[in-house]
C-alpha cells in the first residue's frame, strides 16, 4: 500500500495528507489489483490496534458510534454483508476494550439505538458476533484468551446482563406483530446468550409467556421452539429443570401443540421435535441425578413426567418425515437406558414397531444414483441401528421375538411384497448379529431358543427363492446376510450350493446392475475364505464357472467386462484360496494355479511387446494400466499362502518364479515407467513372503532399474522393498546392501538437492516423505546388524551419511524423522562406540551426536511433550554415557556445556543427573532442563 497516503489516516494530518489518502482508497476501490493490495496488507498486518495512540483507539471509537448513528438516519439499510462485518469489528473492539477503556460499551450502543428498527438490527448483529467471540466452541482459543472471555463474561454478569435482557424483553414485545426478522434475530440472541447468563432472568413468567406467545405466531415459531430449546437445556437444579420442563409441557399441551397428526408444516415439526427431545432428555437427566442423591419421591415424579411423554415421542418417532424422527431418537436412545431399571413391555414393543417402520426405504430412494438425501437417510438409519442395540440390551427376547414376527410373516408371501419390506425384513435378521452380540460370530450354539430361532430364519431365506427378487437392495441385503451368519452354513452344510450358484449367477456375480456384481464378488470372496473346509466337493466346478471373469480385457478388444478390474482382484484372491485349501494333493494343486495364472502370462507378454511399440499416450496408459491389472491379479493369488512352506507344499513355487521372470522385464520398459514398476514392486513384496531366498536372485537387477530416473514417489515407494529384503535376510542381502548402498543414497540425495518453488508444498511434502523413507532405511540397515554395510562405504562416504543423521535429529521441524534419528545414533553408539569402531567415531560422538541431544530439544519446533522423541535423545545420550564413562562426563563439564553458558551448578547438577540408574527419573529432569534452558 502507499505508505505516504496512509499517513493521511493519522488524525493529526493535514488537509494535504487527507485529501491524498481519500484519493488513493477512491482510486483502490475501482481498481481491478485492489484486492490484491488488500490481501498483502492483511498478510504484513502493518497496523495494530495495540500500537495506536490513546488518541487514535478513542478516535475509533467514536468513529464506529458515529457510524452507528448515521445508519438510522440512511433512507437505505447497508447490504447485509456490511452489517455483519460491522458487527464483527465492533466485537472485536469489545474483547479489545470492555474491560479496561470502554465498560460502558452497551451502554453507549443502547443509547444510540434505543428502539429505532435498524440500530436494533445492528445491536443484535454485534450481540451474536460478541457471543460468537466468546462462547462458540467452533472457535479455537488460546489458554489466555480463554481466561480473558471468562472475566468478560463475569463482569457482563455483573455490569450489564440484567439491562441486556431487559433490552431484548422491549424489542420482542415492540417488534413481535410488526417486525418477524427483528423478533427472530432477538429470539436468537437470547438462545444463544441463556447458556451462560443467570436461567432467572430469562425462566420467569413474563418471559416465557412471550416466548409461548411466539410459539402460535407462524412466522416466529421456530426461532420460539429453538429459544425455549436453549432455556430447556440450561444446567441447573434437577428439581427446578422439572418443574420448569413440565410447566412448558402443560401450557404446550393446553395451546394443541401435542396434537402433531394435525401440524402440516414440517420445518416446524423438526423444531418441535427438537424441542421435545430436549425436554425428555432434561427429565432423565433430572431422573438420574435424584436417584444418585436419594431422593425418591422427587424422582418418581421425574419418572411420571417422562412417561407422560413417551406418547408423544413414539408419535414423532414414527413420523414420515425422517428430519422430525431423527431429532428425537436421542431423548428415546436416553428413555431405553431407563427401561433396563423400570419395565414397560408395551411401551417397548411400540419403540420396537416404530423403529422397524422407520428403517423402511420410502418409494422415492434413488439405488442406481445415491444424492444427498440417500446420504441421509443412510445417516438416519445407524441411528435407528443404534436404538435397536439398545432395545436388545434392555430386552434381547422380546427384540429377538419382533423380528422373528416380521421376517417370517414377510418371507412367507415375498413375491407380493413390496421391496422395501422385503428389504427391511432381511435387513432386520442382519442387524440382529450385532445387537445380540456372540464371541468369532458363534450364533447357533450356546443358547437354544437363540440359536433355533436364528437358524430357523436363516434356513427360510436361503430357502424361501428370496435371492430372486427383482430389486437390487433385496438381492445385496440378501448377500450381506449369509455372509455375516456364514457359520450357519457349517450347521446346515446342505444349503451351501444352493447359496453359491446365487453368488455365481444373474442373482449375483452376473447381475444386471454393476454396483450388484462389484458387492457380491467382495461378498462371495469373504463367503468361501469363511467356509474353505465346506468348499472341497465344489472347488472345479466353481473354478470352471468363474473362468469368464477372471479374463484379463486389454483396451483394444471393446468388450465391456461384467467387473471391473478391482472386482477380479477378488475373483482371482478366491480361485487361490479354492486351490490352496483344497484337499488336492500337491501336483492337481500346482495344475490349477498354472491353468489359473498362464493366461495372465501369456497376455502380459504380448501388452508389453504392444506398449513397447505404441506411439500415442492415451494407447500406451490403457496398455499400462492392463499390464498393471495382470500383475495385480497374479499377487492377489499368492494372498492364499501365508509363508514359502504352504507355497513349497502346493508345488505352486515354480509357477511364481515364472510369473516373476515374465513380469520383470516390464521395468525396463521406457514407457508408462510409474504404473508397471509400481505393479511389479507389490508383487515383489508378495513374492519375498511367499518364495522366500528363491526370490533374492532377482532383486539385483529389478533394484538397478527401479534406480534409473527416479523421482521422490519412486524411491519412498522402492525403500520399503529393500527394508522388507534386509529386515528379512539379513545378512545374506551384505553384499547386494554394500553394492547397491551409495547408488540408492546418491538417487535420494539428488532428487532431495532438486530446487523447487518456494511455495511448491507438494514438493516440499514429497522431500519430507522421502527423507522420512531415507532414515527409515538406515534404521533398519542398523536395527538388522548391518552397520557393517555403512561402515565399509569408505570414510567419506561414512562421514556422510552421519552427518545427513545429524542434521534430521536436528534440523528439520519433522518429529518422525527426529525419533527414527536419534534411534539411528543410539544403536550406532551402541555398536561403533567402543574400541573396535571405526576411526573417528569417537571424535564425531562429541563433536556432532552429544551437541545433538542437547540442540535438537532446545529447538522452538522440538515438542518437549512428545516423551517419545525425548526419550530417544536421552537414550543417546545415555548410550555416549555408558561407553565413554567418566570421559563423557568430564567432556559435558569442561569443554561442552561451558560453551553453551550454562552455569557451574546447572552443570554440576546435571551430570548427577546424567548418571541416575532410574530412566524415568533422569526422562523429567530432562525434560524440565531444557524447558528451563529454551530460549
Amino acid at each position: 500500500m502507499d505508505e505516504q497516503a496512509l499517513l493521511g489516516l493519522n488524525p493529526n494530518a493535514d488537509s494535504d495528507f487527507r485529501q491524498r489518502a481519500l484519493a488513493y482508497f477512491e482510486q483502490l476501490k475501482i481498481s481491478p489489483d485492489a484486492w490484491q493490495v488488500c490481501a498483502e496488507a492483511l498478510a504484513q498486518r502493518t497496523y495494530r490496534y495495540s500500537e495506536l495512540t490513546t488518541v487514535q483507539q478513542q478516535l475509533i471509537r467514536e468513529t464506529l458510534i458515529s457510524w452507528l448513528q448515521a445508519q438510522m438516519l440512511n433512507p437505505q439499510p447497508e447490504k447485509t454483508f456490511i452489517r455483519n462485518k460491522a458487527a464483527q469489528v465492533f466485537a472485536l473492539l469489545f474483547v479489545t476494550e470492555y474491560l479496561t477503556k470502554w465498560p460502558k460499551f452497551f451502554f453507549d450502543i443502547l443509547s444510540v439505538v434505543d428502539l429505532n428498527p435498524r440500530g436494533v438490527d445492528l445491536y443484535l448483529r454485534i450481540l451474536m458476533a460478541i457471543d460468537s467471540e466468546l462462547v462458540d466452541r467452533d472457535v479455537v482459543h488460546t489458554s489466555e484468551e480463554a481466561r480473558r472471555n471468562t472475566l468478560i463474561k463475569d463482569t457482563m454478569r455483573e455490569q450489564c446482563i440484567p439491562n441486556l435482557v431487559e433490552s431484548w424483553y422491549q424489542i420482542l414485545q415492540n417488534y413481535q406483530y410488526t417486525n418477524s426478522e427483528v423478533t427472530c434475530q432477538c429470539l436468537e440472541v437470547v438462545g444463544a446468550y441463556v447458556s451462560w447468563i443467570d436461567l432467572s432472568l430469562i425462566a420467569n413468567d413474563r418471559f416465557i409467556n412471550m416466548l409461548l406467545g411466539h410459539m402460535s405466531i407462524e412466522v416466529l415459531r421456530e426461532e420460539a421452539c429453538d429459544c425455549l430449546f436453549e432455556v430447556v437445556n440450561k444446567g441447573m437444579d434437577p428439581v427446578d429443570k422439572m418443574k420448569l420442563v413440565e410447566s412448558l409441557c402443560q401450557v404446550l399441551q393446553s395451546a394443541g401443540f401435542f396434537s402433531i397428526d394435525q401440524e402440516e408444516d414440517v420445518d416446524f415439526l423438526a423444531r418441535f421435535s427438537k424441542l421435545v427431545n430436549g425436554m425428555g432428555q432434561s427429565l432423565i437427566v433430572s431422573w438420574s441425578k435424584l436417584i444418585k442423591n436419594g431422593d425418591i419421591k422427587n424422582a418418581q415424579e421425574a419418572l411420571q413426567a417422562i412417561e407422560t411423554k413417551v406418547a408423544l415421542m413414539l408419535q414423532l418417532l414414527i413420523h414420515e418425515d425422517d428430519d422430525i424422527s431423527s431429532n428425537i431418537i436421542g431423548f428415546c436412545y436416553d428413555y431405553l437406558h431407563i427401561l433396563k431399571q423400570v419395565s414397560f413391555c408395551f411401551i417397548l414393543f411400540a419403540i420396537m414397531l416404530a423403529v422397524m417402520k422407520k428403517l423402511t426405504y420410502d418409494e422415492e430412494y434413488n439405488f442406481e444414483n445415491e444424492g444427498e438425501d440417500e446420504a441421509m437417510f443412510v445417516e438416519y438409519r445407524k441411528q435407528l441401528k443404534l436404538l435397536l442395540d439398545r432395545l436388545a440390551q434392555v430386552s434381547p427376547e422380546l427384540l429377538l421375538a419382533s423380528v422373528r414376527r416380521v421376517f417370517s410373516s414377510t418371507l412367507q408371501n415375498w413375491q407380493t411384497t413390496r421391496f422395501m419390506e422385503v428389504e427391511v425384513a432381511i435387513r432386520l435378521l442382519y442387524m440382529l448379529a450385532e445387537a445380540l452380540p456372540v464371541s468369532h460370530g458363534a450364533h447357533f450354539s450356546g443358547d437354544v431358543s437363540k440359536a433355533s430361532a436364528l437358524q430357523d430364519m436363516m434356513r427360510t431365506l436361503v430357502t424361501s427363492g428370496v435371492s430372486s427378487y427383482q430389486h437390487t437392495s433385496v438381492t445385496l441385503e440378501f448377500f450381506e446376510t449369509v455372509v455375516r451368519y456364514e457359520k450357519f452354513f457349517t450347521v446346515e452344510p446342505q444349503h451351501i450350493p444352493c447359496v453359491l450358484m446365487a453368488f455365481l449367477d444373474h442373482r449375483g456375480l452376473r447381475h444386471s446392475s454393476a454396483k450388484v456384481r462389484s458387492r457380491t464378488a467382495y461378498l462371495f470372496s469373504r463367503f468361501v475364505k469363511s467356509l474353505n473346509k465346506q468348499m472341497n466337493p465344489f472347488i472345479e466346478d466353481i473354478l470352471n464357472r468363474i473362468q469368464d471373469l477372471l479374463e484379463l480385457s486389454p483396451p483394444e478388444n471393446g468388450h465391456q467386462s461384467l467387473l471391473s478390474s478391482d472386482d477380479q482382484l477378488f475373483i482371482y484372491e478366491t480361485a487361490g484360496v479354492l486351490i490352496v485349501n483344497s484337499e488336492y494333493p500337491a501336483e492337481r494343486k500346482q495344475a490349477l494355479m498354472r491353468n489359473l495364472l498362464t493366461p495372465l502370462m501369456e497376455k502380459f507378454k504380448i501388452l508389453l511387446e504392444k506398449l513397447m511399440l505404441a506411439q500415442d499416450e492415451e494407447r500406451q496408459a490403457s496398455l499400462a494400466d492392463c499390464l498393471n491389472h495382470a500383475v495385480g491379479f497374479a499377487s492377489r493369488t499368492s494372498k492364499a499362502f501365508s509363508n514359502k512352506q504352504t507355497v513349497k507344499q502346493c508345488g505352486c513355487s515354480e509357477v511364481y518364479l515364472d510369473c516373476l521372470q515374465t513380469f520383470l522385464p516390464a521395468l525396463s520398459c521406457p514407457l508408462q515407467k510409474d504404473i508397471l514398476r509400481s505393479g511389479v514392486r507389490t508383487f515383489l513384496h508378495r513374492m519375498i513372503i511367499c518364495l522366500e531366498e528363491e526370490v533374492l536372485p532377482f532383486i539385483p537387477s529389478a533394484s538397478e532399474h527401479m534406480l534409473k530416473d527416479c523421482e521422490a514417489k519412486d524411491l519412498q515407494e522402492f525403500i520399503p522393498l529393500i527394508n522388507q529384503i534386509t529386515a528379512k535376510f539379513k545378512i545374506q542381502v551384505s553384499p547386494f546392501l554394500q553394492q547397491m548402498f551409495m547408488p540408492l543414497l546418491h538417487a535420494i540425495f539428488e532428487v532431495l538437492l532438486r530446487p523447487a518453488e518456494e511455495n511448491d508444498q507438494s514438493a516440499a511434502l514429497e522431500k519430507q516423505m522421502l527423507r522420512r523413507s531415507y532414515f527409515a532405511f538406515l534404521q533398519t540397515v542398523t536395527g538388522s546388524g548391518m552397520s557393517e554395510v555403512i561402515a565399509n562405504q569408505g570414510a567419506e562416504n561414512v562421514e556422510r551419511v552421519l552427518v545427513t543423521v545429524i542434521q534430521g535429529a536436528v534440523e528439520y521441524p519433522d518429529p518422525i524423522a527426529q525419533k527414527t534419528c536419534f534411534i539411528i545414533l543410539s544403536k550406532l553408539v551402541e555398536l561403533w562406540g567402543g574400541k573396535d569402531g571405526p576411526v573417528g567415531f569417537a571424535d564425531f560422538v562429541y563433536k556432532h551426536i552429544v551437541p545433538a541431544c542437547f540442540l535438537a530439544p532446545l529447538k522452538q519446533t522440538f515438542d518437549l511433550a512428545d516423551a517419545q522423541t525425548v526419550l530417544e535423545s536421552l537414550f543417546t545420550l545415555c548410550i555416549s554415557f555408558n561407553l565413554q564413562g567418566p570421559e563423557c562426563v568430564q567432556y559435558l563439564q569442561q569443554e561442552y556445556l561451558p560453551s553453551l553458558q550454562v552455569a557451574p551448578e546447572i552443570i554440576q547438577e546435571f551430570c548427577q543427573a546424567l548418571q541416575q540408574p532410574d530412566a524415568k527419573v533422569l526422562k523429567n529432569y530432562l525434560k524440565v532442563f531444557f524447558q528451563r534452558a529454551k530460549p
